[in-house]
């Protein structure tokens, strides 16, 4: 099951995305997660930015209330327990390679980047190095692809079920 295509990238989400980020958004290929107000949650960038350069991270977490709770969870240590959890735990880990494999379908349905290529994002599969990454891609992908993504969400302060948009609808 890969996540793609998205719907039609509108210019609401790229302004509010640009405010969510504090910089203008580049090579946006789609909105892969949105609050339940409508507006954007996670973008997907191109494999390749408009300037040449690979970008490996195809899913990118914009919304500020998920952004400071995954960082909040890193600054709490999480990282180092989850990575422990992967070396202790095979089928964990098997899963988080699952996890990997379908990130990188996911992107590649956007060109093939040589440079990034068996290169997706968050320590996938080996280590968990980002924790805003991994629960980009869970909640782009549902429950049950990105195990660590999941679990980041589960401990997060901030919840997808949730509204705490600052201008709530507007996306919408």
């Amino acid at each position: 099951m890969t996540t793609p295509p998205f719907a039609p990238v509108r210019p609401v989400d790229l302004e509010v995305m640009s405010e969510q980020l504090g910089r203008p958004v580049r090579d946006v290929v789609g909105i892969a997660a949105r609050c339940v107000c409508g507006n954007p949650t996670v973008v997907s960038t191109a494999p390749r930015l408009a300037d040449g350069s690979p970008f490996p991270t195809f899913y990118y977490l914009t919304h500020p209330g998920a952004t400071i709770a995954m960082s909040q969870l890193e600054a709490e240590g999480v990282m180092a327990e989850f990575t422990t959890m992967l070396a202790e735990d095979e089928d964990l880990a098997e899963r988080y390679r699952g996890a990997h494999e379908a990130f990188l379908a996911d992107r590649a349905q956007f060109g093939a980047v040589p440079e990034i290529e068996g290169i997706s994002s968050g320590g996938m599969p080996t280590r968990v190095k980002c924790l805003h990454a991994v629960a980009a891609h869970a909640l782009a992908a549902g429950p049950g692809v990105n195990p660590f993504g999941d679990l980041a969400l589960e401990r997060a302060s901030w919840s997808p079920d949730r509204c705490v948009c600052a201008d709530p609808g507007r996306a919408a």
